[in-house]
């Protein structure tokens, strides 16, 4: 029997983490995979909020176990999340990602949900886990160079009139194509975090899985070259509009995979305290999540969207295609491992590099600046009101 005072901080936490997700759908996971698309006319700003929103739910639901348990269970070592833990940081990092929202300026929430989580884990007497700190910093500062760099030189592939687009654009489309192959889904195999497309069929051909994996990979990708080769052959801008619609698509799905976590991580760690006779399914809190995305994306990411597609850079085809590309394979690679990233940080850097190509071209110096001292600002921030809030709410009660 739960006792009705922990039953009552369990419904409060999960209301706060249905917050959380709502921001987040409203925030980095709603608005920016499609930005690009939308700055570059190919789809537009009320479309683009229903049609992530669906797409975010499909990820969180199929991808985003790893990320869940390392935010719920990895960050802090010693001590599990009770309830009213998880609600106090819940509602501090929703309440700072709020404030980017209406404020226009794109806060990271990885930054804002890891920071409470640290700040209020140590309060309540847990442990740093260093090495887990040292990989998720690690990813966080190699984003704006890595994304940056591929999303220059995709940038400047596309924009090289010695290579016609025909094959630059099937090319990259395989390389799409070998990363979708090998990303994890929930429903498939039998490992938590689930199995591949590749690696699950590969288990029913007559060969050793690794050469199966490989011989599917490439078919998938020779596939995927061949179709957007026959697209271009029929209508180059329309191919193009094609690849990035479907580019856009691979991104939303890929945010609502890593970003669920972040809001229903610390509730996964609340409903598995010891003291409690309540058992959730992951699953169960992964629907609950995608739901919250879903609704944030469909009532309040075209303000976002708006924000990032037009006062950023005024991109075109070629740049937006360049920028979703590795966002895609650096979301991918962050649920792979199970660590928390912010998409605005992962989409911006992208944006940021492609616009270089032309010289920086319609880009704010200014906005820029003040974005990424938000990021951290928001990073140290949360750390000290999780840490202070529950140590003062340890001390009262």
């Amino acid at each position: 029997m739960v006792d009705p005072g922990q039953l009552l901080l369990l419904i409060i936490a999960s209301g706060a983490s249905f917050i959380m997700a709502w921001t987040i759908g409203a925030g980095s996971s709603g608005s920016t995979p499609f930005a690009p698309a939308v700055g570059a006319r190919a789809i537009s700003v009320m479309r683009a909020g229903f049609i992530v929103g669906i797409l975010g739910f499909a990820g969180a639901v199929l991808q985003g176990a790893n990320v869940a348990d390392a935010v719920g269970t990895g960050l802090v070592g010693g001590i599990s999340l009770t309830a009213s833990a998880a609600t106090i940081l819940l509602l501090l990092a929703a309440g700072l990602v709020v404030i980017g929202i209406f404020t226009g300026y794109p806060i990271a929430t990885a930054f804002t949900v890891t920071g409470a989580v640290i700040g209020v884990g140590l309060a309540l007497g847990g442990t740093p886990v260093w090495p887990a700190y040292i990989e998720i910093a690690t990813l966080w500062v190699l984003i704006p160079f890595v994304g940056g760099g591929i999303a220059y030189l995709t940038a400047r592939l596309l924009r090289n009139e010695n290579i016609p687009e025909r094959y630059s654009i099937p090319v990259l489309g395989g390389i799409v194509g070998l990363i979708l192959a090998n990303i994890p889904f929930t429903l498939l195999g039998s490992a938590p975090s689930g199995a591949s497309i590749a690696a699950t069929i590969a288990t029913r051909i007559p060969v050793a899985p690794t050469i199966g994996t490989v011989v599917v990979s490439f078919l998938f990708a020779l596939f995927l070259t061949i179709l957007l080769r026959w697209d271009l052959n029929s209508d180059v801008e329309a191919a193009q509009q094609h690849f990035l619609l479907a580019l856009g698509g691979l991104v939303a799905f890929s945010a609502g995979g890593s970003q669920v976590g972040l809001a229903v991580g610390p509730l996964l760690a609340a409903f598995n305290d010891a003291s409690l006779s309540i058992t959730i399914p992951l699953i169960t809190l992964l629907v609950f999540g995608g739901i919250g995305l879903l609704a944030g994306s469909w009532m309040g990411a075209p303000r976002m969207i708006k924000a990032i597609a037009q006062d950023y850079s005024s991109l075109g085809p070629r740049r937006s295609i360049a920028a979703l590309i590795p966002s895609f394979a650096i979301a991918q690679t962050a649920v792979l491992f199970g660590i928390p990233v912010s998409f605005n940080e992962v989409i911006v850097s992208a944006v940021v590099g492609s616009g270089f190509v032309v010289g920086g071209a319609g880009m704010s110096t200014q906005k820029m600046l003040y974005t990424v001292l938000a990021w951290l600002g928001s990073l140290v921030l949360a750390i000290g009101l999780g840490y202070g809030t529950m140590w003062l709410v340890q001390v009262v009660f």
